[in-house]
């Protein structure tokens, strides 16, 4: 069973209509109608809201939805593997070299123009990418940035959410003109990069982002060991009714925990979990911090670090 085919399913049972699923998921009626349509793809569990939303007008059990549609994602990732990468469009392009330092646009046009989505411009594609898709992540539950970007768009509340929805779904192998328009175009302010080093350092807008500065940088790092997964987590993992709505970021954060001489129980990383969620355990810092996501590189023992500033 698939993700549309469960929600129509719920929908019969339950007496509903899309309408109604629309409104508690706060989106527009023509984007459930596309999602149970198959005409969308479910959008990526970890970047959107709207699973738990539709979950909870819907009666289901925490995380089903989402864990269905990972699994139909990963089934549609493995049919698209073996297709090349498709070049940007043209105006995606235009508007990534504009954002450029004035300084370097000429040469980047030329690297860019010679290998059409190359190494280089998927790179710098990406990053922007992922400045302004965290943005976006960050503020989607905030009714007043969703205003304020509808405002700017000339949508409605529900359309701007529909659209974020979709931009967070996307990658760097499928952004669009629509997505650029958007959002990097108003999100993103300029960029820089160094063609020695590929060091690279992102503005976002200030009135839409609250770091002033993104940096990315290489460092050589030894390669980690992977660990042993504790039993505690392994169970904790295995039972949905404690875990099932646990993302990506959490399980890596919760596998990263070491113990010594102890091995903590199923229940131990459910209450790891809710304290992780708690927002009276992380007060909101009246100063922007500066933050590290690193991730590895392929074939090499380079990492990128990320820096916010």
């Amino acid at each position: 069973m698939d993700v549309s085919l469960l929600i129509r399913h719920r929908l019969k049972e339950l007496g509903l209509e899309q309408k109604d699923l629309a409104a508690a998921a706060q989106v527009t009626e023509s984007y459930i109608s596309q999602l149970l349509a198959g005409k969308k793809a479910p959008p990526a569990p970890g970047r959107t809201d709207i699973y738990e939303k539709i979950g909870r007008a819907l009666r289901l059990p925490a995380g089903e939805l989402s864990n269905l549609a990972d699994m139909q994602r990963k089934e549609e990732l493995r049919k698209k593997a073996a297709e090349p990468p498709r070049p940007l469009f043209k105006e995606c392009r235009e508007l990534i070299l504009r954002k450029c330092n004035p300084a370097r646009q000429k040469e980047l046009r030329r690297i860019f123009e010679k290998e059409p989505f190359g190494e280089l411009e998927r790179l710098v594609t990406q990053k922007l990418l992922d400045v302004a898709q965290g943005v976006a992540k960050e503020e989607l539950r905030s009714e007043a940035w969703l205003h304020r970007m509808a405002q700017h768009t000339g949508r409605t509340y529900e359309q701007m959410r529909v659209a974020i929805l979709e931009f967070l779904d996307t990658d760097v192998f499928n952004v669009s003109v629509e997505n650029c328009a958007s959002f990097l175009d108003p999100v993103i302010d300029s960029w820089d990069i160094d063609l020695k080093t590929f060091g690279m350092e992102v503005v976002p807008n200030r009135r839409l982002a609250a770091a002033s500065l993104k940096r990315f940088e290489f460092a050589e790092q030894e390669p980690q060991q992977p660990c042993a997964v504790e039993p505690g987590l392994a169970q904790f993992l295995q039972n949905t009714s404690l875990s099932g709505d646990a993302t990506e970021e959490e399980i890596e954060f919760l596998k990263a925990l070491k113990f010594k001489g102890k091995q903590p129980s199923p229940i131990y990383y459910y209450r790891e979990l809710q304290n992780l969620r708690d927002p009276l355990h992380f007060p909101p810092a009246a100063q922007p911090e500066a933050s590290e996501d690193r991730s590895r590189t392929p074939g090499s023992k380079e990492m990128l670090h990320e820096k916010n500033f």
